[in-house]
């Protein structure tokens, strides 16, 4: 691994620990932040679980904090939402702030 790559791994994780935290602090969930699976899905019966209504308060908070819209109708939401990884990962492209 190059010294960029490591470098942007850490970063990630570290954006991956800081959307999780946002996650739980925006959904009060009963879980912390560093237990949920950044592979494992946001939505539906698996992994963290969560609903339409969840998914359209994290937009929210993702525009505010991070300074672009993620449109309910968009055909990318199951990608972006499909876990946190995707979700950060997602973040990281397009954020402005």
């Amino acid at each position: 691994m190059t010294q960029q790559e490591s470098t942007g791994a850490v970063a990630d994780a570290a954006l991956e620990r800081e959307v999780a935290e946002m996650i739980v602090s925006a959904l009060n969930l009963e879980i912390a932040a560093e237990a949920i699976d950044a592979t494992a899905p946001l939505f539906g019966d698996e992994g963290l679980g969560l609903d339409s209504i969840d998914i359209l308060e994290v937009a929210l908070v993702v525009s505010k904090r991070y300074g672009f819209q993620l449109k309910a109708d968009s055909e990318d939401n199951f990608r972006i939402f499909a876990s946190l990884r995707q979700l950060a990962g997602h973040i990281a492209a397009n954020r402005s702030k």
